[in-house]
């Protein structure tokens, strides 16, 4: 009888490890991602909505490798009275996620230029306002300015698509994502807007 019910709990532990594993390793595909996304479980109090440009597939890899850290982020963006709240750098995980507000003028278009990122992915959303983004994916875009460390960043030049961004969408550049940001959109001279920066996995 003790053997029975030793066999049952190892083969109950199996199982339940097993799906752990499983939960970890999910092999993400579009269809996958987007109910994911639907389904909201990542939002933490946030209304705002991921832009239509996102990759949602590396949006769910992303958050899956480290929950608790993109769980912060989204408190953040719950919590945060994003109105009121003065420019400068605020802490979210220590190095790993922070944020940057900013109050300024956006650029005109020949000022504005291509970029993409390593170390960080960027989550921007404009507060106040609205300004013109292009995105495009790496592999369509070529190099003007090889990445440096220094900078966290690499330039190009490149043709893609360009959206207005304005407040209740936010976007997620991740490192295959160059994008331009800050265009002047007519109309909107100074431009408040949130910048996260979340380390990548």
């Amino acid at each position: 009888m003790k053997n029975l019910k030793f066999i049952i709990l190892i083969t109950m532990t199996a199982f339940i490890s097993g799906s752990a594993m499983a939960q970890t390793t999910t092999e993400w595909n579009s269809k996958l991602a987007q109910q994911w996304i639907k389904k909201g479980d990542w939002r933490n109090g946030t209304t705002l909505n991921p832009h239509e440009s996102t990759n949602n597939i590396e949006f769910a890899k992303q958050y899956h490798t480290d929950k608790a850290m993109w769980d912060k982020v989204f408190t953040y963006l719950s919590n945060t009275h994003l109105d009121t709240i003065a420019p400068g750098r605020y802490p979210i995980d220590g190095e790993n996620v922070f944020a940057i507000i900013t109050e300024a003028p956006s650029r005109e278009l020949d000022k504005a230029g291509w970029e993409s990122h390593r170390k960080y992915i960027d989550l921007q959303y404009i507060i106040k306002g609205k300004e013109k983004i292009g995105v495009v994916q790496i592999d369509k875009a070529t190099v003007t300015k090889p990445y440096t460390e220094a900078r966290e960043a690499a330039n190009y030049t490149a043709e893609g698509e360009y959206y207005i961004a304005s407040p209740g969408t936010f976007f997620l550049f991740f490192p295959v994502d160059v994008h331009r940001p800050n265009i002047k959109v007519e109309g909107f001279d100074v431009v408040k807007k949130l910048v996260i920066k979340i380390k990548v996995n």
